[in-house]
């Protein structure tokens, strides 16, 4: 499972001209499900979401974490995060899960995430054209990949 956290001043999803999702500080997530993931690369990727501490202290160091700065999070889904590029200029999307096997996980994240953080998840929808809009915060932008130690 790959999530690109990327550290946000504002985000919105849109889907067909409505706002979906909408935050101002927090967390812009675009998640990558693969065929071979399963509930524990939920359960690790939950974990380090909460603890990822890439905010800002009164020093302007990196040490604060999302509930520290009382900010807020949008999860998409994003199947192109394991699109293969090594043959061709067409990328294949054959090790992304299939969206029976993804839904159910994607689902599982966000509810994990919930009961960590202890607010909601404001999410896209999952298979959708959807608009995504952010202003990355330094820039920070962190991929974490539940398979890599």
């Amino acid at each position: 499972m790959l999530a690109v956290v990327q550290r946000v001043s504002e985000a919105k999803v849109e889907i067909d001209g409505q706002i979906k999702a909408e935050i101002d500080q927090g967390f812009l997530i675009l998640l990558g499900i693969h065929q071979t993931d399963s509930e524990e690369d939920c359960q690790y990727l939950a974990s380090k979401i909460s603890g990822l501490r890439i905010f800002s202290d009164n020093d302007g160091k990196m040490n604060l974490d999302i509930q520290a700065i009382q900010g807020r999070i949008i999860l998409v889904s994003q199947f192109t995060l394991y699109a293969q590029t090594r043959k061709g200029n067409r990328p294949s999307f054959i090790e992304a899960a299939r969206p029976e096997q993804a839904i159910p996980l994607y689902e599982l994240l966000i509810q994990l995430l919930e009961e960590k953080l202890g607010f909601p998840i404001q999410t896209g929808t999952f298979g959708a054209d959807m608009q995504v809009c952010l202003t990355n915060d330094g820039p920070v932008t962190i991929i974490l990949d539940s398979k890599s130690s």
